[in-house]
């Protein structure tokens, strides 16, 4: 991987860790699904009128759009609200790399090599450490929540390397074009017209930020980047880097909310980092003439 490109993927990775408290700040005012809603519609509009639709099949289109974004991110936000840390919610969403790298290995047929499932293995720990402490600073219904997003985190990414097109800005904006009604639906079903109405009423100042905040960097710069290193390297190669997120997650969580940083929240990240080392470098070592990834036939 090419030096700016690795920087450009650790950049993307601070953006997303930071967003866990700025969602954290608009939930303060703004129902959960509404606030997905508002932060796709306002990528999709007014962009729309000035970026062509990606050159790939509608059907894609539409399933990235709803997969990747209205699903994810309304089960990320409902988990949030539902007393659930943001250092915590960060690091919960790392479980997509055991998803990504099943897709990886039956759908794109990329190697997977020994260190790199030793190396989910270990990261894997760190989350059943978590499961062990569910409390008052996750429940069992935050928790649940946030497996269904990493769950529809891992095939998102799948369709975004399926689609493969160079116009990233263009699968951005298209795609939240396709989520925006559907999330609008499910926010009048779900959380209902009074519940938004006091919303947009008791709007503050802080949570009209973190809208700008969630559009303009964490979705049109994050999303750019991130389909953009997916189109050059290969999916099992990108995506483990999604598990730093928790530490920009976490320092953020403890200077601006004043989170309590226990000790198994430290294990726990330890945990998922050195999973995350092992499953980046081991490869490296396994690509040896002798040594052959899984799934392979020796001849």
């Amino acid at each position: 991987m090419l030096l700016h490109h690795f920087l450009l993927i650790l950049l993307v990775i601070l953006v997303w860790g930071f967003n866990f408290v700025v969602i954290k700040i608009g939930l303060n005012t703004i129902p959960p699904i509404f606030l997905v809603f508002a932060r796709f519609f306002f990528t999709c509009f007014p962009a729309i009128f000035f970026i062509k639709k990606p050159k790939a099949p509608l059907k894609l289109l539409i399933s990235y759009g709803i997969v990747m974004f209205a699903l994810q991110f309304a089960f990320l936000f409902m988990a949030m609200e539902s007393k659930i840390t943001p250092a915590l919610a960060s690091l919960l969403l790392q479980v997509q790399v055991f998803f990504a790298l099943a897709l990886a290995s039956l759908v794109f047929k990329e190697k997977i090599y020994k260190s790199q499932i030793f190396g989910a293995l270990i990261a894997f720990s760190g989350i059943l450490l978590i499961i062990t402490n569910l409390g008052a600073e996750v429940t069992l219904k935050g928790f649940l929540l946030v497996m269904a997003a990493a769950g529809c985190a891992a095939p998102g990414n799948a369709i975004s390397k399926k689609i493969g097109t160079t116009n990233v800005l263009g699968l951005i904006v298209w795609g939240s074009l396709f989520a925006s009604p559907f999330l609008l639906a499910l926010s009048f079903i779900f959380e209902g017209k009074e519940k938004i109405l006091l919303g947009l009423t008791t709007l503050s100042w802080e949570a009209a930020g973190s809208v700008f905040y969630i559009v303009y960097l964490s979705t049109f710069f994050g999303f750019y980047v991130w389909n953009l290193m997916l189109s050059k390297y290969p999916l099992s190669k990108v995506t483990p880097f999604s598990l730093l997120s928790p530490v920009f997650g976490t320092l953020s969580s403890c200077l601006l909310l004043n989170e309590k940083l226990f000790t198994w929240k430290i294990v726990a990240g330890a945990l998922v980092l050195f999973g995350l080392l092992i499953h980046l470098v081991g490869p490296k070592y396994e690509m040896k003439p002798e040594s052959s990834p899984i799934g392979s036939k020796s001849h």
